[in-house]
């Protein structure tokens, strides 16, 4: 299972939850105790937050993977249609 950082930290400048990654490129939550009334009020919604962020984060990455798969046949083809047959 993939290990996920936890901070808390108190600060007015920063937003209430932040999802960033750690120096090691692991997923780091870092939520921000100074909107701790805003988080209460809310904590059913930002947990609810995660099927609708899963399924945008598909719906991203499905469309870059379509995107690449294009460019991929398209130096296929590229490369078939200028080849002279020539191994030097």
């Amino acid at each position: 299972m993939m290990e996920v950082e936890y901070r808390i930290i108190n600060s007015a400048e920063m937003p209430p939850i932040i999802i960033s990654q750690t120096e090691s490129d692991k997923p780091k939550i870092v939520i921000n105790s100074y909107h701790k009334i805003w988080i209460s009020l809310y904590r059913k919604t930002i947990s609810g937050i995660v099927h609708s962020l899963q399924d945008k984060m598909d719906e991203l990455l499905t469309s870059f993977l379509v995107e690449q798969r294009q460019f991929e046949k398209d130096d296929h083809d590229f490369m078939n249609n200028n080849s002279t047959g020539d191994l030097d």
